[in-house]
């Protein structure tokens, strides 16, 4: 190899790394490695920035505005509600709810179908004594699952149709991956629906932690009449900065002050609520002036004023590797940090003093508007209420079904390329009035499109420095043995374990020029595999961090990291042996 291709292969193992240890977000770390490779003549310009011209990152960002659309106007709850019912088995309420998930899936984003369907059946459950833990996982790989059916069922697909199209190919037909992804899609719920009770371990969610263990959360104080915090402000008082609690509110005759401002003025009789570990920490009991009230009931939360939230941190949230002190969470958010959820377990030590991590989960006690502030921001990657009923279904629900219905029967049929037609229904939820211009912005995910446009240059980098060549004879020199067969299986199993440690869209782009020019040696049609990238990029299901979806669920059904892996790798498994047998029969090699 030359120096350029020693250089991008640096350059791209670095990148991994920045990857794997969060120490940026994605965006930063794939636009970074983009530029850099720019910058050192690696690329052309047109290279570099050809991603922002592709059709891929504007699709993807136009049907990130359909999905938000389905979530607003709540058109999978009828579905929801027919297909979880009142169950009575763990297999039959699985049946009923994984494959109309993986059947939207096809067709929409499956981040907000997780995002939509990931509380209300954390609720189902709840009222039913069963723990989330055996539904949420599964749902998520459906989601996943469902994404193969089609090319616009997740970005991925489209990422790969878009570099055909970059390499002077095909790109890839509406329901071209579907002769693949069908069967895929189909033997993986099956098998969810028979393994997974007894491969997941119950788990207990932050929700059932909440619960039962309120009185560590919420304490009640009153200040004594005439004593020394009597007429006293709140920090001057000593109240403003104690280790591991904090003052969330003060009830006064029947009226509530929050949030608390550091110059609030005590009064006798007052009644306090703090937040946090009181279940460790003896601020309160040794503060003179303040007498233990009786403890505040759950119920009374659940108001106008304040109500409990759940908030999943995700890859790209700034909070990631910040305490909250640091963050200045209590006043950037207005919301007070309950507890905080990790691996399967809930936080013992100061809230101050942790870090936090990609999948924490977050209770929040805060106001009920929480959830409509920070929906739409990389804040967070989920936030849903505890309690409450679910969002009902608007009266424009049917709008957006038929345009979704007619984006999939224009682009399937042929008579608009899939962009156009994208395009025109995001354009048209806009002019209908159901979604404002603000929503559609808000719902786009910059930081997806950002990754998916950078990734096409650094997969040009790859290609150019004469990288791709040289790893694709490695590749062909250990496999060619076993024919076109074997090195198919070899891409695959580099893709599936590259998607575990990076984000799917950037495996399939780094994978795809290597496989061109793996083809390209062997004398083999590219397209069998492109589509098994495709395919093997999605699968993620070892670990909670390599997809959204997974990472969504981890925290609210209590997993730890290994639960994903216990169910997750014969999924894999299957999914490997099903495209490598499938694959071939409709994308012959030669």
């Amino acid at each position: 190899m030359g120096w350029q291709a020693w250089f991008t292969l640096a350059v791209v193992f670095l990148m991994v790394v920045v990857l794997v240890r969060d120490v940026v977000s994605p965006a930063a770390a794939v636009v970074g490695t983009m530029v850099v490779l720019f910058v050192a003549g690696i690329i052309t310009p047109a290279q570099a920035f050809s991603g922002f011209s592709n059709p891929a990152p504007i699709t993807v960002a136009a049907l990130y505005v359909l999905a938000r659309a389905v979530e607003k106007t709540g058109g999978l709850q009828p579905i929801l509600a027919a297909t979880l019912g009142e169950g009575v088995g763990k297999r039959r309420s699985l049946s009923r709810l994984l494959a109309p998930t993986a059947a939207a899936s096809a067709f929409l984003n499956n981040t907000p179908i997780v995002a939509m369907l990931a509380p209300q059946v954390t609720e189902w459950a709840e009222r039913r004594g069963i723990s989330p833990s055996r539904f949420l996982m599964p749902l998520s790989f459906a989601a996943i699952l469902g994404g193969v059916v089609t090319v616009i069922g997740t970005s991925t697909n489209l990422v790969v149709s878009g570099l055909l199209e970059e390499y002077g190919r095909e790109p890839i037909g509406m329901f071209e991956i579907t002769r693949v992804g069908l069967p895929l899609a189909v033997v993986g719920v099956l098998f969810l629906v028979v393994a997974s009770p007894f491969l997941l371990r119950e788990r207990r969610g932050p929700r059932r932690a909440l619960e039962e263990g309120f009185r560590e959360f919420l304490v009640g104080m009153e200040v004594a009449a005439g004593g020394t915090l009597d007429g006293v402000a709140v920090e001057a008082g000593g109240l403003r900065h104690l280790k591991g609690v904090f003052l969330v509110e003060i009830e006064r005759t029947g009226e509530i002050i929050a949030p608390v401002t550091p110059t609030t003025i005590l009064r006798g009789g007052d009644r306090l609520t703090f937040v946090g570990r009181a279940d460790i920490i003896p601020d309160l009991q040794a503060t003179r002036g303040l007498v233990s009230a009786e403890e505040p009931h759950i119920e009374g939360f659940d108001s106008a004023r304040h109500t409990f939230f759940e908030a999943v941190i995700g890859p790209a949230s700034p909070l990631v590797g910040k305490t909250l002190k640091e963050a200045g969470f209590r006043g950037k958010y207005q919301a007070a940090v309950v507890a905080i959820h990790r691996a399967g377990s809930r936080v013992r030590a100061k809230f101050g003093e942790v870090r936090l991590r990609v999948g924490d989960t977050l209770l929040l006690l805060t106001d009920p508007g929480f959830r409509d502030r920070w929906r739409d921001r990389s804040d967070f990657l989920l936030v849903s209420r505890l309690g409450g009923t679910p969002p009902g279904v608007s009266r424009k629900a049917w709008l957006v079904g038929l345009i979704t219905l007619a984006i999939v029967l224009v682009a399937g049929s042929g008579f608009l390329p899939i962009l156009q037609a994208a395009l025109i229904g995001a354009i048209a939820l806009v002019v209908l009035g159901v979604l404002t211009g603000g929503e559609a912005r808000a719902a786009i995910d910059l930081e997806v499109i950002l990754v998916i446009a950078a990734a096409f240059g650094i997969g040009a980098a790859i290609e150019a420095s004469g990288l791709a060549e040289a790893l694709a004879t490695g590749l062909v020199d250990a496999l060619a043995w076993l024919g076109p067969t074997g090195v198919l299986l070899g891409v695959l199993i580099a893709t599936v374990a590259l998607t575990e440690l990076i984000t799917n869209n950037a495996a399939a782009v780094l994978m795809f020029p290597i496989a061109l020019s793996t083809a390209d040696q062997l004398a083999l049609d590219p397209r069998p595999f492109a589509i098994a990238i495709a395919i093997a990029a999605s699968a993620s299901f070892l670990t909670p961090i390599g997809y959204q979806t997974n990472t969504m669920v981890y925290g609210p059904g209590g997993y730890r990291f290994g639960d994903y892996a216990r169910l997750g790798l014969p999924l894999t498994v299957l999914v490997v042996v099903v495209t490598v047998a499938v694959v071939p029969l409709f994308w012959p090699f030669n």
